[in-house]
């Protein structure tokens, strides 16, 4: 067992803790996030400062945060891991699916 083990074998249902100061369940820790940004190794260096969208194209799509999988540092918003093809699957890693009212 580690220290940062959650009751869980691989991700928690939704809804297993409480929520975050703004209501919102699960944004962090249980899945990594795939974005719809495309990775460069460099691109952080030389985008703009506020609201960077990545690259026009790319290969490799940036994953954000971590997962059940990882070590605490790693979960996070900020933590950005190096690119994953677009055919890339795991049980660590998933999309966040937007409804607005």
């Amino acid at each position: 067992m580690k220290d940062w083990d959650d009751g869980h074998p691989f991700t928690a249902p939704v809804g297993s803790f409480k929520p975050n100061p703004w209501g919102l369940h699960d944004m962090i820790g249980n899945a990594a996030e795939w974005t719809e940004d495309w990775y460069d190794a460099d691109f952080y260096g030389k985008s703009p400062a506020d609201d960077p969208k990545g690259p026009e194209s790319g290969e490799q799509h940036v994953t954000r945060g971590g997962s059940w999988y990882n070590e605490p540092r790693h979960v996070r918003p900020a933590f950005r891991w190096t690119g994953v093809p677009s055919s890339y699957r795991s049980c660590d890693c998933g999309f966040r699916v937007v409804r607005e009212p």
